[in-house]
């Protein structure tokens, strides 16, 4: 079932994706999403983890930004993000649950390098789809950990998330920051990687719980089709990354 709708999926990328023609082959990173969000974001909505690059909106946005933590917490917390300048936090909240943010509220979503620090992504993704509107727009960018410091890590597995939704994260989480500590910061003892585990656990802190390529990317957009009702607008690569635009169904 999941390969015929990959294929599906797949099929109406390559035949009818509008990104090609609508916003070119050139352009920076940045310069490509700006085009996309110019292109589909209208209207009142949201931005989840912006940090120190929100996306470039066109002034019929009005964009609010949602993080779990205010800006000086967030560089307390981040020593990376010290020197920084940060978009201030609107909405305080835990960007995988908006439990502050209504159903059918939004008339976009953000979420740009944000589903791969999601303990449970599809049930991330559901809540995203919640708060928009009928018609409204999620917007996505997501690394190909081919091109990133996840570059020597395992692509996450459908079956994987699929365990994660359905007994809830906790089981994976150890896992995940021990990957985390041999693969992407190249700790190489078993005191060594024990001990930065359990510091990363103690503070809590945000890493690439899961990671994808853009192939295992499209067999989650599958997945994440048979769960929550919406139209793959457009799946394309741009450099590091690969941006999805979802439309919640209207009905």
């Amino acid at each position: 079932m999941l390969k015929r709708i990959t294929s599906s999926l797949r099929r109406r990328i390559g035949a009818a994706n509008p990104a090609p023609a609508l916003f070119g082959a050139g352009g920076s990173l940045h310069e490509i999403r700006r085009r996309i969000a110019d292109a589909y974001l209208r209207g009142d909505g949201i931005e989840i983890g912006a940090l120190h690059q929100p996306l470039d909106v066109p002034a019929s946005a009005r964009v609010k930004y949602v993080d779990r933590m205010t800006v000086p917490e967030l560089r307390r917390h981040y020593g990376e993000l010290a020197d920084k300048q940060l978009v201030e936090t609107d909405i305080i909240d835990n960007g995988e649950l908006l439990s502050t943010i209504g159903d059918a509220t939004q008339d976009f979503v953000i979420a740009n390098h944000f589903i791969e620090h999601c303990q449970d992504p599809l049930a991330t993704f559901q809540n995203l789809v919640r708060v928009l509107k009928p018609g409204g727009i999620l917007y996505m960018a997501v690394p190909d950990k081919r091109f990133t410091f996840d570059v020597d890590r395992p692509c996450t597995t459908i079956e994987h998330v699929m365990r994660d939704y359905t007994e809830g994260p906790d089981w994976s989480k150890r896992q995940h920051f021990e990957e985390w500590s041999r693969l992407v910061n190249k700790k190489s003892t078993d005191s060594e990687v024990e001990e930065e585990v359990r510091y990363l656990l103690s503070i809590d802190y945000s890493i690439h719980f899961h990671v994808w390529s853009e192939t295992e990317l499209l067999e989650l957009v599958a997945a994440l089709h048979r769960l929550v009702r919406f139209e793959l607008e457009i799946f394309i690569r741009n450099g590091i990354e690969s941006i999805l635009i979802v439309r919640k169904a209207f009905c």
